[in-house]
Parts: structure tokens; C-alpha cells; sequence
């Protein structure tokens, strides 16, 4: 009697054809229109998809590049497809970094007076610029996150004991928020567990889960979700822009983002420029 290896090799096939198949239906595409965008016949990508045909190396990464996984997310379809992952995690630290680092660094200087940080997938605060220290100082005193978790800006922004209590638009600011976690998670795909983890945190957050639902927003909006932030006599209006390397092939770094603020209005503008310095010049920073 021969000892066939197939059972082996189908294991293997049947846990890529099921993550295969979850994100296939997340892109809202059909087989037809996978198969066809990535050269198959719809019957071989069926095949993949039971676990009934074992995919090579190259076919995998052709799948995950079509369904646009994120590079965390095609090391784990590769592994379940039974081959090694292809992309690092490298620290920001590391030798190989450093050009971007300076990059990072250089971005966030030209971005003064005004804010600019360095966040990563989970919206930790990796850098932040003199403009960022400035205004959380002259808001908050200094502010960081309980214990010692590292500074998130999600958290800080929804926290009563954070920012929230100076955001005139808070709920407005907290809806979009939400909104961009939950979509993010489904991006995630098979390993969106860790924003799961975080959107539940947010909820025990007073008034967090009662906004989840909300669709009440002015009929006219504006041009994008201004930050209105009020303390005293001072009113701040920012608005952000969001940067990323276009193509980033390390896993880490792909997650990692350049958050902008600019001023809103003549008068935030402003106070950034003069009264600002005021506030960089007693040392608070982050």
C-alpha cells in the first residue's frame, strides 16, 4: 500500500484556501473576477480556495497582492500555504532604518511651528515634533498615557482625562475616529485582532459607545473634519494630512504614518507662530 503525502499538503492548502476566501469576499469580489484579474481559471481558484490544489510561492503572493493585503497578512497566507514569510519586522531603531528615520525627522522639522508626529498601526506616538509638544502643553500641562502604556493618539484624543475635555467637536472628532478603527480592522483581514482589542477599550470610555451609531452630522459639510480644540480665550482650528511611504516592504513600517496638522484659520495660525513659543520655551515636551 503507498502512503500518499497529499493529506499533509491539503491541511496546509485548506487553512490558505479559508483565509483566501475571507478576503476575497471582505473586497467584495466574485471567483470569476479574482481568477481573471490574477490570470486563473475560476476553477483552480475554487480548487485553492477548498484546499483541493496547493498554490506555489508565487501564486500566493499574486493573491495577496491582487486582494491588497497588507504585508503582515501576507506573511501569515504564506505560512498557512506552508512557505516561510517574506517580509521583515524591523525596529525604527536599526541600521537599516536610518535613512528613513531621518526622513521622519526631517518631515516633522519642516513642519514647524505647526504639529506633526510619527504614529504606527496602533497610533502610538513614535515622534512628535516641537509644534505637537507646544500645543499639548498649553492644553493638558504635559499629558501621557495611564501606567506605562506609550502615548496613543487615539486614546489621548477620546479620553476624558486627555484631550477631550478641550475639543469643542468632540463627538464629531470621536465619530470619525471610530469610523476610520472599524474600517482599518476590516483591512486587517485575518489579524485585524489587535484594533478589535482597541475599539473595545475605546467603548468603556465614557459616551464612546453611545457615538458608534451616530449619523447626525450638518447637511453641508466642510472640506474635511476640522479639529477645533478651546481653552480660556485661546481657539485652535487644525486639520490633518495622513503620509506613508509609498512603498514600504517591511511589515512595521507599513503601518507606520506622518500625521500633519494645519492651521484652520488666520488666528490658529497665529498663535502657532508667536504665542506658541511662549509655551516651547518652559520645556514641556512629550
Amino acid at each position: 500500500m503507498t502512503v500518499s503525502a497529499e493529506p499533509a499538503a491539503g491541511s496546509a492548502a485548506s487553512s490558505f484556501g479559508s483565509i483566501l476566501r475571507e478576503w476575497r469576499r471582505a473586497r467584495g469580489a466574485s471567483q470569476l473576477e479574482l481568477s481573471l484579474l490574477c490570470g486563473l481559471s475560476q476553477k483552480h481558484l475554487s480548487f485553492l480556495e477548498s484546499g483541493r490544489s496547493r498554490p506555489s510561492r508565487g501564486m500566493v503572493l499574486q493573491l495577496a497582492s491582487a486582494l491588497g493585503m497588507p504585508l503582515r497578512q501576507q506573511n501569515a497566507m504564506l505560512l498557512a500555504a506552508g512557505f516561510a514569510p517574506m517580509y521583515k519586522e524591523r525596529s525604527l531603531q536599526s541600521q537599516e532604518m536610518r535613512p528613513i528615520e531621518r526622513a521622519f525627522s526631517l518631515v516633522l522639522a519642516q513642519q514647524e511651528p505647526f504639529p506633526a508626529i510619527v504614529v504606527d498601526r496602533a497610533y502610538n506616538v513614535l515622534r512628535a515634533n516641537d509644534g505637537m509638544s507646544a500645543l499639548l502643553a498649553f492644553l493638558t500641562g504635559g499629558v501621557g498615557m495611564p501606567g506605562d502604556q506609550p502615548l496613543n493618539g487615539v486614546e489621548l484624543t477620546l479620553r476624558p482625562d486627555g484631550l477631550r475635555p478641550w475639543i469643542e467637536n468632540w463627538e464629531e472628532v470621536a465619530t470619525w475616529l471610530l469610523r476610520r478603527l472599524r474600517a482599518e480592522a476590516l483591512i486587517e483581514g485575518t489579524g485585524r485582532q489587535s484594533h478589535l482589542e482597541m475599539l473595545n477599550r475605546l467603548r468603556t470610555l465614557p459616551g464612546v459607545r453611545e457615538l458608534e451609531h451616530s449619523t447626525q452630522h450638518d447637511q453641508d459639510l466642510p472640506p474635511t473634519l476640522i479639529l477645533r480644540f478651546v481653552k480660556e480665550q485661546t481657539r485652535l482650528s487644525l486639520f490633518s494630512v495622513i503620509a506613508s511611504l509609498g512603498t514600504p516592504l517591511d511589515v512595521s513600517l507599513q503601518g507606520v504614518h506622518v500625521e500633519l496638522f494645519f492651521a484652520a484659520d488666520e488666528a490658529t495660525e497665529a498663535w502657532f507662530k508667536s504665542g506658541a513659543q511662549i509655551v516651547r520655551a518652559s520645556g514641556n515636551n512629550i
